[in-house]
């Protein structure tokens, strides 16, 4: 039985990873878990799994009589705190944008196994999180369903050394929509993702194509491939996760029905495979699988992440706050969805970009990014 702490037990990799955990029991033990602020859920959530250790950002009025034996933590920092108390085996962090990033380095330090699920702690620290990877000799398993696609088609290259990684898009909610009209998306149009669901920010992310190039940015930190040699293509039917292409001109792919929670177990038992809990692909019923380039001008923020790799440095981590500041701005109805983008190429221009070689470097970087962004956006 492996131990675990699930960092952003409410969300929707949280709520996977424990459908995971339910539907295997004897295999695994969440002794930490940790939410923003939906206290209610936490306590549900503590009531049925009885981990040692909880934590909290925002700390409630009060914890209920049956829960005062569980150690509480409370504060920005709790996550970390909790991966430092609970030292669990595995740490998943699912944990929403930057903030990931100093959970993603206390994992390293204090457990077996860091499980990503925080896209972010590489795009703004990357270079911090591998290289204490490497000295720590410890793994990072990703959980993203396409950069796991990626780390199970390369375990299969027997010797023949990959040339791409292909990374799919669903394309989102306006694959097909005019410009004019992406510009102008309402909330609810944003929100509604055509194969995955999903929490609001990500999903935002995922209908201006940022979110693809923050895969972008990941895949060239997990996988050591340059930014030339990763390239991207809008799959609407998110059947094929992701490829590789390998030296003799083979492609493989990894296949599935869009469920996180495949992904998730694969992380989780990784050597091993668990028995699928999910429906079961049947390609005689999906009838057809399509391909096409991304539209750049429709949708800019692929290349303005790519833009943001190639510079290095801080220009990622700037890319990223500009980038939550203004879905944030969106969400509360105070621009319109096509300013996203602008916002996040404005500040790029706008705000310095320097060398990232601690995390208060990150830090500084956020900080300035997100004032920059705030700015344009009011």
């Amino acid at each position: 039985m492996r131990t675990m702490a699930i960092l952003g037990a409410s969300g929707s990799i949280g709520t996977q990873t424990l459908d995971v955990v339910r539907a295997n029991p004897g295999k695994f033990k969440v002794t930490a878990m940790t939410v923003n602020s939906r206290a209610s859920v936490l306590f549900e959530l503590a009531r049925e799994f009885q981990p040692a250790i909880c934590g909290m950002v925002h700390e409630p009025d009060l914890i209920p009589e049956d829960l005062k034996h569980i150690e509480w933590i409370f504060g920005e920092d709790c996550n970390e705190r909790v991966v430092e108390a609970a030292k669990a085996q595995d740490v998943l962090t699912a944990v929403v944008g930057a903030a990931g990033l100093p959970a993603s380095l206390a994992a390293l330090e204090y457990s077996e196994r860091l499980l990503l699920a925080n896209k972010e702690a590489l795009v703004t620290g990357g270079e911090l999180v591998m290289g204490l990877a490497a000295r720590k000799g410890k793994p990072i398993l990703p959980v993203d369903s396409e950069h796991s696609a990626i780390f199970q088609c390369l375990r299969a290259k027997d010797h023949n050394e990959p040339e791409s990684i292909i990374l799919t898009a669903s394309g989102g909610p306006f694959r097909t929509w005019k410009a004019e009209d992406i510009e102008n998306a309402g909330i609810e149009d944003v929100l509604r993702h055509p194969t995955w669901k999903m929490g609001p920010k990500i999903t935002v992310d995922c209908a201006d194509m940022v979110n693809k190039g923050l895969e972008v940015i990941e895949a060239k930190h997990l996988f050591g491939m340059p930014e030339d040699r990763i390239r991207v293509l809008v799959h609407p039917q998110s059947i094929v996760h992701s490829m590789v292409e390998f030296r003799d001109g083979c492609v493989l792919a990894q296949l599935g029905v869009p469920d996180m929670r495949a992904p998730i177990a694969y992380a989780m038992a990784f050597p091993e495979r668990l028995p699928a809990r999910a429906e079961r692909l049947d390609l005689a019923k999906t009838a057809m699988l399509t391909f096409e380039e991304p539209d750049t001008t429709r949708f800019p923020a692929l290349k303005l992440a790519r833009e943001a790799l190639k510079q290095g440095g801080s220009m990622p981590c700037i890319f990223n706050a500009a980038n939550e500041i203004a879905v944030a701005a969106f969400l509360q109805g105070k621009i319109r969805f096509g300013a996203i983008v602008r916002i996040i190429d404005m500040t790029m221009e706008k705000c310095e970009s320097g060398n990232i070689d601690s995390l208060e470097d990150v830090r500084d970087t956020d900080a300035r990014a997100r004032a920059i962004a705030a700015g344009i956006a009011e």
